[in-house]
């Protein structure tokens, strides 16, 4: 919160490009709450796949996804973080109705009282067009495949670093190619390349993308 004024922080972009752990610490540095959404549609995919639902079947994977307890999200965050669920999170993402089960849960949060922070990929576009601070956060492919390879490494699943690759591409294509909030950058966003950055120097950045927004008196 700005005064009497709510500090909303929109930031989108493709897996592994480094958004979470930006919007993350941009959260701690305004004191504002954070959503994840992917979580939200990570949590939808391992619900469906649990229960062995048809993914294809928009209306069954949406019943499944408008049963999740957004409050403990937090506590399933590793557990939803495996390759497994990221694929099938991005197919389900293209659903229009499982989008639409979770629409008003992001909406609300990103119109409570003093502001928030959200990551996702259609936050600026879809979720918070009316966010001061929209930051679309990216880096090359092979980059993000590198840095989602280490992570699949140190929860001990056997994947190469072509295969994460493959699976970074393919997860851009449906997430920038599919019809319903597709993933682009708000018009008003400011572009953050993380390719060559550290994660200060990333974290760094973004705080003055945000500090600009708020000079200008939103």
């Amino acid at each position: 919160m700005v005064g009497d004024r709510a500090l909303v922080i929109a930031v989108d972009g493709p897996a592994a490009s480094g958004k979470g752990t930006i919007a993350e610490g941009l959260a701690s540095a305004y004191s504002l709450p954070y959503l994840d959404t992917g979580l939200l549609y990570r949590a939808a995919a391992a619900r469906a796949l649990r229960l062995g639902l048809d993914l294809s079947h928009g209306g069954e994977v949406a019943r499944a996804a408008r049963e999740i307890d957004p409050q403990g999200l937090s506590a399933e965050a590793h557990a939803l973080r495996t390759a497994e669920v990221g694929a099938t999170a991005s197919r389900i993402a293209a659903l229009p109705e499982v989008r639409a089960a979770l629409l008003s849960l992001q909406t609300d949060f990103a119109r409570q009282p003093g502001g928030a922070v959200l990551d996702g990929r259609d936050i600026g576009t879809v979720i918070a067009p009316f966010a001061p601070a929209k930051l679309f956060v990216t880096a090359a492919p092979e980059v993000r495949a590198h840095r989602r390879h280490l992570q699949h490494q140190a929860r001990g699943e056997a994947l190469t670093h072509e295969q994460v690759l493959a699976d970074i591409l393919a997860r851009d294509a449906r997430d920038s190619g599919r019809a319903d909030a597709p993933l682009t950058p708000a018009s008003d966003a400011v572009l953050l390349d993380t390719t060559h950055l550290s994660i200060e120097a990333a974290a760094d950045a973004a705080r003055r993308i945000v500090d600009t927004a708020l000079a200008k008196g939103f």
